[in-house]
C-alpha cells in the first residue's frame, strides 16, 4: 500500500491517522467521563487528569500533522455516484469534525491553564500557559469542553453510520477506501 493518497484510495498514513484519531477520541471521552466521577480518595484522582491532558495535547499535535498531511496529500475525489448534496454534506461533515476536534482540545487547554500553570506532557516537557486569568476561565472552558466532547462523539458516531450506509446500502467505495482497498 502506498504512503500517499491516490485518486482512488487513501494511503496508509491517512488511514492510520484517521483510525488512530478515532480510537484516541473515543478513549479520551471514556477517560474523561470516568475521571470526573473519581472521589477524593481515589489513587487516580491526579493521575487520570494528567493522562487525559497528555494524551489530549499529543492528539493536538497529531491533528496539526493530519491537517498538514491533508494539504500535502489530498484525499481522493468522492465516488462518482455521490451527488452534489452528498459531496457538500461530506465536505461540511469533515470540516465540522476537524473544527470540533480542535475546539474541544482548545477548551481543554483553557481549563488546564486557567491558573497560569503549564501542562506537563507525560513528564517529558511542559506546554506553557499562554492564556490564563480570563474571568471564570476554567468553569466556562469546562462547560464548553464537556458539550463539545459530547457533540463530537455523537457526530463521529453519525459519521461512522454514514460510512456504513454508503457501504451496505449504496454499495459504494466510501468505507473500503478508508480501509486501504481500491475503489
Amino acid at each position: 500500500m502506498q504512503l500517499r493518497n491516490s485518486s482512488s484510495r487513501y494511503g496508509w498514513l491517512s488511514i492510520v491517522l484517521h483510525w488512530g484519531v478515532a480510537l484516541v477520541v473515543f478513549g479520551l471521552f471514556a477517560l474523561g467521563l470516568w475521571m470526573v466521577g473519581l472521589d477524593y480518595y481515589s489513587t487516580w484522582r491526579k493521575d487520570a487528569p494528567d493522562l487525559h491532558k497528555s494524551i489530549g495535547l499529543t492528539l493536538l499535535a497529531i491533528m496539526l500533522l493530519r491537517v498538514l498531511w491533508r494539504l500535502v496529500s489530498p484525499p481522493p475525489a468522492a465516488p462518482a455516484n455521490h451527488g452534489p448534496l452528498t459531496r457538500l454534506g461530506a465536505k461540511l461533515g469533515h470540516a465540522l469534525l476537524y473544527l470540533g476536534l480542535f475546539a474541544v482540545m482548545i477548551a481543554g487547554y483553557l481549563i488546564s491553564t486557567a491558573d497560569g500553570v503549564g501542562i506537563p506532557v507525560f513528564g517529558l516537557f511542559e506546554v506553557p500557559a499562554l492564556i490564563s486569568g480570563l474571568p471564570d476561565q476554567a468553569d466556562v472552558a469546562g462547560v464548553v469542553h464537556l458539550y463539545l466532547a459530547w457533540g463530537l462523539v455523537i457526530f463521529a458516531g453519525v459519521h461512522g453510520l454514514a460510512a456504513l450506509k454508503h457501504h451496505f446500502i449504496d454499495r459504494d467505495a466510501t468505507l473500503t477506501r478508508m480501509l486501504g482497498r481500491k475503489a
